[in-house]
């Protein structure tokens, strides 16, 4: 579980983070949106204990990230938006590596890669250098470095930027499949029709705050409400999401 109560980040006078809080319950695919620079990294990086928050709580599977770090870190498997896998040695050898770092070892971790490895499609070509894999085939390892130790807690920065339609397809069913075995899962994306299949509850942030919250009837229901006034056809995530932040979407 993910209990977050009024975080803030502050980098000098800048409020990147402000009085942010939510929860992700096992099971659970949270979607946390917004614009660029509205704080989802840096929100993500709380979380993980890569930043420390300037004040406000974070609890990680019951354990203070801040207090408790050590605990907290070993139940979170992070997915960042920059590829964070070794371009010169092989997807094996980036799991060993990682899953060494991980605190695993021997059996344990070989016994882990192979289904890893065939998970995310990459069995077939696990031996060849990373540098040689399509950004789609990248995406997918980086994903499978942040399941190696089979956390109860996955962080997912924008992991389907710019990927084919089959990373998509690969990378989203096995989402799917972490949060069915009792992850919880919080994942940042600019695509809204993703968000809306793949998200049991939302919070869309803005300059550092959480400016609607709710799951995806109660945000739909947002939406046709604001779109009605505005003499707009059908109520969507995605014009939601316009209307409150001002931010036209990259595709």
């Amino acid at each position: 579980m993910i209990e977050v109560e009024r975080l803030t980040k502050m980098y000098g006078d800048r409020l990147a983070v402000d009085g942010v809080s939510f929860t992700v319950r096992p099971g659970q695919i949270f979607g946390l949106l917004g614009p660029n620079g509205a704080g989802k990294t840096t929100t993500i990086s709380c979380l993980s204990g890569l930043l420390h928050p300037t004040s406000g709580t974070v609890r990680i599977n019951g354990h203070d990230v801040i207090h408790d770090g050590v605990k907290a870190r070993a139940s979170i498997g992070v997915v960042p938006q920059e590829l964070a896998i070794y371009p010169e040695i092989s997807a094996r050898q980036n799991l060993e590596y990682w899953g060494a770092v991980q605190g695993l070892s021997g059996a344990e971790l070989r016994d882990r890669i192979d289904p890893l490895l065939e998970r995310v499609g990459l069995a077939g070509r696990a031996k060849e250098p990373v540098k040689s894999y399509s950004g789609g085939m990248k995406r997918r390892l980086n994903i499978a470095v942040g399941l190696i130790h089979d956390p109860k807690v996955l962080l997912m920065d924008e992991p389907t930027v710019g990927v084919d339609p089959q990373s998509r397809t690969h990378i989203l069913g096995l989402i799917r499949e972490r949060a069915e075995a009792g992850v919880a899962v919080l994942y940042t994306t600019h695509y809204m029709g993703e968000a809306e299949t793949l998200c049991d509850q939302f919070a869309i942030i803005d300059h550092g705050k959480v400016i609607a919250e709710g799951n995806l009837e109660q945000l739909l229901e947002r939406a046709g409400n604001v779109i009605q006034r505005a003499s707009v056809p059908e109520p969507s995530l995605e014009r939601l999401f316009i209307h409150l932040t001002g931010t036209e979407l990259r595709e």
